[in-house]
């Protein structure tokens, strides 16, 4: 069982794909269902000692690892960690859709985050505005961006929320290598 940040940046490498907190759907195992740290919530209130670790893990692996691991969304909107291999090689050839190919709000929202990348709140604030959808239409364009690998999250640790960028600036070397792959 995982207990430490070492043990689940292992288990990553050693599964190349894992959710961060378990699907009844999913094919890859989770950090969640493999974490053996209490699932109680303190005395004083506030998160159980396995909420605090694998919400952790979920973002210090990408950050302190961003050349062995990968943090996105694959089909069905879960979120995984991967083994950068197994991104570059498998996951991205076979996953990545043109933004093109996705609906209008999607589109938009990958055209803001494109002229300036930002976090998600700012982002909502700014496609409700001017795109006059709901927070769950936004919700749902930002998931599609997620698992159509059109964008991804920052890794720098100095960012405490979600800030999305574009794929293609965080892992140029690897959509280069799909274009080519495709001529």
């Amino acid at each position: 069982m995982i207990k430490t940040f070492d043990d689940a940046y292992r288990f990553v490498l050693d599964k190349k794909v894992c959710t961060v907190f378990g699907s009844k759907k999913s094919p890859y195992p989770s950090l969640w269902d493999n974490t053996g740290l209490s699932e109680e919530k303190p005395d004083a209130g506030g998160w159980s000692p396995k909420v605090v670790a694998v919400w952790d893990w979920k973002t210090r692996i990408p950050q302190t690892y961003p050349e062995q691991i990968f943090y996105g969304k694959v089909a069905g909107g879960d979120a995984v960690l991967m083994e950068m291999q197994h991104f570059r090689n498998t996951h991205y050839p076979n996953a990545y859709q043109d933004v093109a190919e996705l609906d209008t709000i999607a589109r938009e929202v990958f055209e803001f985050i494109r002229l300036e990348p930002a976090y998600t709140g700012t982002l909502r604030k700014k496609a409700i505005a001017r795109l006059a959808c709901t927070k769950s239409q936004f919700d749902t364009a930002l998931k599609k961006l997620q698992v159509s690998l059109n964008i991804v999250r920052s890794n720098d640790p100095k960012l405490k929320n979600d800030f999305w960028l574009p794929m293609r600036e965080v892992h140029l070397d690897v959509a280069l290598a799909r274009s080519q792959d495709r001529e």
